[in-house]
């Protein structure tokens, strides 16, 4: 079944300096901050949410169309999507821009100093839900700031069930406005730290938002997740990873196993435990999209995992 993911796209070169950030950064003199670090180790990823969710998806067996805005620089990220069989004729490049990008310093200390362009993300809003034809899910993921406003009211409109994941882009709304997702949204997914700052913006508790979607969902890291629904809480313990590398996508992971579940009928239980085995899949590797399996090794680590066949 055809799933619509609205977000962004997006090269992350990440680096490593191979000292601590402290040993080089003069407290008294952090008003003329000039520093320069030297990092022999760099390596350029795909990534983006919506790159990142439609990936793993499309391992699980999914149907994952992407719609988000790129660059000139695009066009290596464009022969991989295509490689992967994942339909990219809803991605618009916005000539005269940058796909966005991340740049991240990490020091031997895994302190970060990342600078972010948005580049052709500020562009999302050109992008229409209606382009995309029979829809059954969908999600607005981190995005431009009226993109994400636009298809979320888009969606609605066109009573397409979808997830609000405000991710890191949620302190760019007001309260008023996260209400409004709220009330646009069936779902809602956040993880801990952004499920804090979603009840500070609102003033409502994670209680009082629940009722007023099908399911509020809130990943809670290497303690599992939780899933507010049909008036239970469901409280999911975490997947056993292989190894621990880098945490970066397994959020998306996440969102891309659950959404899986999802369209399979699955109950929530079983949808949210598939979606931590997705991101342990995801943990054990570096970078958002390096990793690999497919559905029946997924289905034979879940039956391992937890005892019943999906």
């Amino acid at each position: 079944m055809r799933t619509l993911i609205c977000g962004s796209m997006a090269y992350d070169t990440i680096m490593v300096f191979h000292d601590q950030f402290k040993n080089h950064i003069l407290p008294e003199k952090i008003h003329v901050l000039n520093v320069a670090f030297l990092v022999p180790d760099m390596r350029r990823e795909f990534g983006g949410c919506a790159g990142n969710i439609a990936y793993n998806l499309k391992l699980l067996g999914g149907e994952p169309v992407i719609m988000a805005t790129a660059g000139d620089d695009f066009g290596a990220y464009m022969e991989r999507l295509d490689g992967l069989a994942i339909e990219t004729g809803h991605i618009r490049q916005v000539a005269g821009s940058y796909t966005a990008q991340a740049f991240i310093t990490t020091d031997l200390d895994d302190n970060q100093i990342t600078a972010f362009h948005p580049g052709a993300m500020s562009f999302s809003h050109e992008n229409q839900v209606a382009q995309a034809l029979d829809i059954k899910l969908g999600i607005v993921a981190p995005d431009g700031r009226q993109g994400m406003l636009d298809h979320a009211r888009q969606f609605h409109e066109a009573a397409i069930p979808f997830i609000f994941d405000p991710g890191q882009g949620l302190p760019m709304f007001s309260g008023v406005e996260l209400l409004d997702f709220i009330g646009l949204a069936d779902y809602v997914a956040v993880n801990d730290y952004e499920a804090q700052l979603l009840q500070e913006r609102t003033g409502r508790s994670l209680e009082q938002i629940a009722p007023e979607v099908r399911a509020l969902i809130v990943t809670l890291g290497a303690k599992g997740s939780r899933i507010y629904a049909d008036g239970q809480i469901h409280e999911i313990a975490p997947a056993r990873a292989q190894a621990v590398m880098d945490p970066t996508g397994c959020g998306d992971a996440y969102r891309a196993g659950l959404m899986y579940g999802m369209l399979k009928g699955y109950d929530w239980p079983t949808a949210a435990r598939l979606a931590g085995l997705i991101g342990a899949i995801k943990i054990a590797r570096r970078g958002g999209q390096n990793h690999r399996f497919d559905f029946d090794e997924v289905a034979e680590r879940f039956k391992a995992e937890y005892g019943y066949a999906l």
